[in-house]
């Protein structure tokens, strides 16, 4: 990670906050894996804009979607036996990276698993998607992996033909993902490396010559990314903050949170693409900031 001239610093604000009855601190079998054990009231990820300007948000250790309302108001959307980590809509159908049951569909509540593992044996831990061209959602299979185990992976996913097709292993946890604003190169956060992978695409569909895009430090390693208008790629990184570099790698806008605040995933707004929202997991908060580059306007995008 480096730049030219010293990046532009902005700072995000509170902008909604879970209600007390919903974040009552308990035991959870998620937190024993994910988070040494504490009583945790939410953890919130996977943030995203349906077309109305609702805001759904996922709860991974009680299963619970959340739909924060244009007017900042919270709703219960649907609670399942899961653990939702990643959440998208594509084509008005809800899809979700659940590190328990898998690739899941939403529908009026409803849970419904899509695919819960490949070639006859199950995903380690899905834990994020993103939609590519042609129908294929791009989906990264985190598990535990890590430089002690790098045996993550990388899937593809087609409506409606629920073919899956495997595009990379031996990944020391792959985390979020976004395509650049050409659609031809795949970012990958690789957590445990401290690493942003970038995966090219040719002619079959396949990736070749996967290389790291950035090296950062700090902070617990990158989690959520997404793209600008510009080609601008913007990492949250738990711990740290969320920063932005251009489209060469170069640092040019780092975003401070609140004391005490972990930033994990994020989305450009949709009735205002000029703003990004950030979750606060744990503190079952959702944070957001002006950004001088706003998103692409397309929830497709992202």
């Amino acid at each position: 990670m480096f730049y030219l001239d010293p990046p532009v610093r902005l700072r995000a604000v509170v902008h909604a906050t879970l209600p007390d009855r919903w974040v009552e601190p308990k035991a959870s079998e998620w937190a024993n894996a994910n988070a040494g054990g504490r009583a945790l009231g939410s953890f919130l990820e996977g943030p995203c804009f349906d077309k109305n300007g609702d805001l759904f948000i996922v709860d991974i250790p009680f299963g619970r979607i959340f739909v924060l309302k244009s007017e900042g108001r919270f709703e219960l959307y649907s609670s399942y036996d899961g653990w939702p980590n990643g959440l998208k809509i594509v084509d008005d159908r809800i899809i979700i990276a659940d590190h328990k049951q898998g690739l899941v569909q939403l529908r009026e509540g409803t849970a419904t698993v899509l695919a819960n593992g490949y070639r006859g044996e199950r995903f380690r831990g899905l834990n994020d998607l993103t939609p590519g061209i042609d129908g294929w959602i791009y989906i990264t299979d985190q598990g535990q992996s890590g430089l002690q185990e790098p045996s993550g992976a990388i899937y593809r996913w087609r409506l409606p033909t629920n073919r899956l097709d495997r595009i990379l292993t031996g990944v020391p946890s792959p985390n979020g993902l976004v395509f650049d604003i050409k659609r031809n190169r795949l970012y990958v956060a690789v957590t445990r490396t401290n690493a942003i992978w970038r995966l090219p695409f040719v002619q079959d569909g396949g990736t070749s010559k996967v290389g790291v895009f950035l090296n950062l430090s700090g902070g617990g390693g990158p989690d959520g990314l997404t793209i600008d208008a510009e080609g601008g790629l913007v990492v949250a990184q738990p711990g740290l903050g969320v920063m932005r570099f251009n489209p060469t790698g170069h640092l040019t806008h780092f975003v401070d949170v609140p004391e005490g605040a972990s930033a994990s995933n994020i989305t450009f707004g949709r009735a205002d693409p000029e703003r990004l929202y950030i979750t606060d997991s744990a503190a079952g908060r959702i944070l957001s900031v002006a950004m001088p580059f706003p998103g692409p306007g397309s929830e497709a995008l992202r």
